[in-house]
């Protein structure tokens, strides 16, 4: 496993339901860490001060199993529950889903919280760009300038993506590739060192 599905931090997913009076405004943002996660609700907190509940759920790491759900005063496993059903079902991570609701004064009960929550998380997932990122390795590679032309003959052959690289008396280049190929290259370039 190589690579996994998050979405762009280039938009916010954004879906609005409403369900016997009842409002749900829902965010889906892309987040890399627990510290994003925590100043992206308090500023909806903030925000929506207003709203009687603030509920979500995130998914991080290519691992997917970095991942929290919360209720924020809604029966238990109503809402951040069906939040994190929805960013399980689409396989995403480094997401976190926010859903806001406003009290219209009817009860939905226990189900239809769920179908609601679901429903505006649901919505905001498939307005956000949907993405596919690879899981890549760095490798570090010291040379001497002779075996310039062997070295960049790999790199042509495997397309690693340069990171960076110093042509000196000694040259040194570093590679970014997805990890499955990472031992491949390795084992290229440390031929390469024994000729």
């Amino acid at each position: 496993m190589d690579s996994y599905k998050t979405i762009s931090e280039k938009k916010v997913g954004e879906g609005y339901i409403t369900e016997k009076r009842s409002k749900f405004l829902a965010f889906a943002h892309h987040v890399d860490t627990v510290d994003e996660v925590k100043e992206i609700v308090a500023a909806y907190r903030k925000k929506y001060f207003d709203a009687r509940h603030v509920c979500w759920a995130y998914m991080l790491g290519p691992e997917r199993t970095d991942f929290r759900a919360n209720d924020d005063g809604e029966p238990s496993s109503t809402a951040g529950k069906p939040i994190l059903g929805q960013i399980n079902s689409n396989e995403l991570t480094n997401i976190l889903v926010v859903v806001i609701r406003y009290f219209g004064g009817v009860l939905l009960g226990t189900s239809g919280l769920i179908v609601a929550y679901k429903t505006a998380a649901s919505e905001a997932i498939a307005d956000a760009l949907l993405e596919t990122r690879l899981i890549e390795e760095e490798i570090n590679y010291s040379f001497t300038y002779p075996m310039m032309n062997d070295v960049m003959r790999i790199v042509k052959d495997m397309q690693p993506r340069i990171v960076s690289q110093t042509f000196d008396n000694t040259c040194e280049i570093r590679l970014a590739i997805r990890k499955s190929q990472a031992e491949t290259l390795k084992a290229k370039l440390s031929k390469l060192s024994f000729k």
